[in-house]
């Protein structure tokens, strides 16, 4: 496609579902089993660190069980040939873009395989639990790391970063989301708005559907490398 350089692909749950995680929120109002309120919020982790800590030791723990799909290595494969610029932003807080080999990629909502220290502000990658207490590597304080998740009240990562991109797009694609949850339910709007063009792709239409130039509704894992395909044959 010669008149498209540059694109900005947003990815949701439900790219990782196909690989056994479950999604994040179920129509129940549950995060795999736990009410939203009780594991993911800022809240929550001052109410019971041990609970929140349990939860997030064993996700992170079950990211050993699951491997990327067809669709993360195809968005892989475009992230090491596209010439143009790319940003792959997801949503997503386990390490199976980065497995596949994804590195123009940014985190929004945190990573699973992170830490925060709240007394010394660093971050560090981190592979086992948290809710021992372990001392921070960089300054020695215990009991003072927390997930580095971006919970619900708290502002996403990388948002100046994402919006140059956005206004720089000719392309954005939207792939496994719900279109429910802010900011990121409201980028196609600002790519319509710099006239780029917009695709979303997806198990069903989401709640931001009719916003976009074309809708391909089935699995990830067929229809992204199927894109992927056309818009490297040019």
């Amino acid at each position: 496609m010669p008149d498209i350089r540059n694109i900005v692909i947003l990815t949701g749950a439900g790219i990782s579902a196909e690989s056994g995680l479950a999604t994040f929120r179920g129509p129940d109002g549950l995060w795999e089993g736990h009410r939203v309120e009780d594991v993911a919020t800022p809240e929550a982790f001052v109410r019971d660190p041990v609970l929140v800590h349990r939860f997030y030791d064993a996700r992170r723990a079950n990211l050993a069980t699951v491997e990327p799909n067809a669709a993360h290595r195809a968005l892989a494969r475009l992230d090491a040939e596209w010439p143009g610029e790319l940003l792959i932003v997801t949503q997503n807080v386990d390490d199976l873009h980065e497995r596949a080999g994804a590195r123009r990629l940014l985190h929004m909502h945190g990573e699973l395989k992170s830490a925060w220290c709240r007394a010394c502000d660093a971050r560090m990658a981190w592979d086992g639990g948290m809710g021992e207490g372990p001392a921070c590597p960089e300054c020695g304080a215990a009991g003072r790391l927390r997930p580095d998740i971006v919970w619900f009240g708290e502002m996403p990562y990388g948002m100046e970063r994402i919006d140059r991109a956005l206004m720089e797009a000719d392309l954005f694609v939207s792939i496994g989301t719900s279109g429910n949850v802010y900011p990121a339910a409201g980028f196609v709007q600002t790519a319509r708005y710099v006239h780029a063009r917009t695709l979303e792709m997806n198990l069903e239409p989401s709640l931001g559907s009719y916003l976009f130039d074309e809708s391909r509704i089935g699995p990830a894992g067929k229809l992204v490398p199927e894109w992927v395909d056309d818009i490297l044959a040019g």
